[in-house]
């Protein structure tokens, strides 16, 4: 065989070997890329995304539209060739495996905290959005989850109204913990709480709970590094009662990152006119009861997304401006916002077309 011949042979089949071994040797990346975005004031699989009952409601046009980021999933593990191209493709962004699913967490974990943080944001997005109008909304404090194997397990359930620990009275989810703390580890602490089912009755009687049970408890040690905090188990959340009821029908969604969005549909729908006067606005982040804005993940893929459905503008945290403003796709206007005071006032502007002093984000 000729010299020549034998080199491209045997470079053909070294292409082809390296080949094979980027098809079948996984690496520890995952993928994030353009999720899908929908409106929060109109429907999605044939029905409202926002339902109001025992209040009424007015009619809107345009878009509020909240955006989302498709990641692979948990147990998929990427190989080489994949990661290569997630690299070289402009509207993905290919990142750590243990980004997206830290210390070994499963596609199932993963999706229970994404739909727990979900339901926490459409209570703070109603609670926000109420509160811009002035509506009072009850709240309290409660058990939100129960670790397994904790001091708490089969004491404490999930929903229970902590009213008070140790005779000091809770009224922030804060509270717990700091009360808690002050023990030792092997001390006891004695939880007062209103019962998960003797609230839940007092609901659907529209009344206020009355009957409360002490609950002593036994404080652990803490796994955190080098700490020995007194702990028992749970982590504290806030449920509230509304005057009437908010429905947000949206499914295969989860994390925190619609807040805003939600709580601005809901404002739209409670107020006279239309946010937006017709445009087209699309937006992501948290929000907390008081109506303040946090940052979210995946920010460039979500401004993707969005311009692709055809959005003008753009609600981005304050905290993810710089990194949004690094690559905007041409046509679409990044809107900075801390506060859900500060997105009405943008959309009043963007309704009026007086747009020339909005605040910008810069790199």
């Amino acid at each position: 065989m000729p010299r020549r011949t034998a080199t491209m042979l045997a470079s053909t089949l070294m292409l082809i070997a390296l080949l094979c071994a980027g098809v079948l040797i996984p690496v520890p990346y995952a993928e994030m890329s353009p999720g899908p975005t929908v409106n929060t004031l109109g429907d999605h699989d044939g029905e409202p995304v926002l339902q109001i009952s025992g209040r009424r409601t007015y009619t809107t046009s345009g878009h509020l539209n909240m955006t989302t980021v498709r990641v692979t999933s948990a147990d998929y593990r990427m190989n080489l060739v994949e990661a290569v191209y997630g690299w070289l493709a402009h509207d993905n962004k290919v990142v750590p495996h243990d980004t997206l699913y830290p210390d070994g967490k499963t596609e199932e974990q993963s999706t229970q905290e994404n739909a727990e943080e979900f339901s926490q944001s459409q209570e703070s997005a109603k609670v926000a959005a109420l509160k811009e109008l002035n509506v009072p909304v009850s709240s309290w404090v409660i058990v939100s989850t129960v670790v397994k194997g904790s001091p708490a397990e089969g004491r404490l359930h999930a929903g229970d109204v902590i009213k008070a620990v140790d005779g000091a009275a809770v009224k922030q989810p804060g509270d717990v913990a700091k009360l808690v703390t002050r023990h030792k580890p092997g001390d006891k602490v004695v939880f007062r709480i209103v019962p998960a089912k003797e609230q839940a009755a007092a609901e659907k009687a529209n009344k206020a709970a009355t009957k409360t049970q002490d609950v002593t408890i036994t404080t652990a040690t803490s796994d955190d590094s080098g700490a020995k905090r007194a702990i028992v188990g749970i982590s504290a959340g806030t449920d509230h009662t509304f005057p009437f009821t908010i429905d947000i029908k949206l499914a295969d969604v989860g994390g925190p990152s619609a807040g805003l969005m939600f709580a601005l549909g809901i404002y739209d729908k409670l107020t006279p006119g239309s946010l937006t006067g017709g445009k087209f606005v699309a937006g992501t982040g948290t929000i907390d009861d008081a109506g303040k804005v946090g940052p979210i993940g995946g920010i460039e893929m979500k401004t993707v997304g969005a311009r692709s459905q055809g959005a003008q503008y753009f609600l981005t945290p304050a905290e993810n401006c710089a990194a949004a403003a690094k690559d905007t796709p041409s046509g679409l206007r990044l809107v900075k916002v801390n506060t859900i005071d500060d997105a009405l006032a943008a959309l009043g502007d963007i309704r009026d077309g007086d747009t020339a002093d909005l605040p910008k984000c810069t790199k």
